[in-house]
């Protein structure tokens, strides 16, 4: 129920964060700046950057709002793609999250992380024995990486088979 909860946080930060107003000029700063990060990316380079992503949302506490603070940058991002590519705006924002593999995969991974951060601060809150929570955590970092593995796998050969748009699209997310 907690993981559910936090896919809905996770959604509404990403939603919140795309309907953010950027000027042209904010779009296109941020746009050359993005280039510059995913030139020349591959398999792995998506994957260490979604790892570096999704590791600090396991953090207790902070990895609730690391988690929203990066669903929210995320959203901006398409927002800014939208700017400057006014195809995009036809595409609904949450369906490149939940009808892309990767984009599924990602959001799991996330969701996990947060979930775990609330937790792991609700065992210390209320003074609990961490020894289960932190096994807990390890198995669900393992499962995370995993999905992110995967989903840095699968969205490469997105990328490499229709193109840098889908890269451009989600690979901030």
């Amino acid at each position: 129920m907690v993981f559910l909860i936090f896919v809905g946080i996770f959604s509404l930060s990403y939603s919140i964060g795309s309907q953010s107003k950027l000027s042209d000029e904010e779009s296109q700063s941020f746009l050359k700046e993005f280039q510059k990060v995913v030139q020349g990316i591959d398999a792995i380079g998506i994957f260490e950057h979604n790892a570096s992503v999704a590791l600090p949302m396991f953090i207790p506490g902070f990895g609730l709002a690391w988690g929203a603070f990066a669903a929210w940058s995320t959203g901006v991002a398409f927002e800014a793609l939208v700017t400057t590519t006014p195809a995009l705006a036809k595409i609904p924002p949450l369906a490149l999250i939940y009808l892309s593999p990767f984009g599924v995969m990602e959001l799991v991974a996330y969701s996990i992380g947060m979930s775990r951060s609330f937790l792991l601060i609700n065992t210390i809150i209320r003074r609990k024995p961490l020894k289960n929570e932190l096994r807990q955590t390890g198995i669900e970092i393992g499962i995370a990486l995993a999905l992110l593995l995967a989903g840095g796998f699968i969205e490469y050969a997105m990328i490499q088979q229709f193109g840098s748009s889908v890269g451009h699209i989600k690979s901030s997310l």
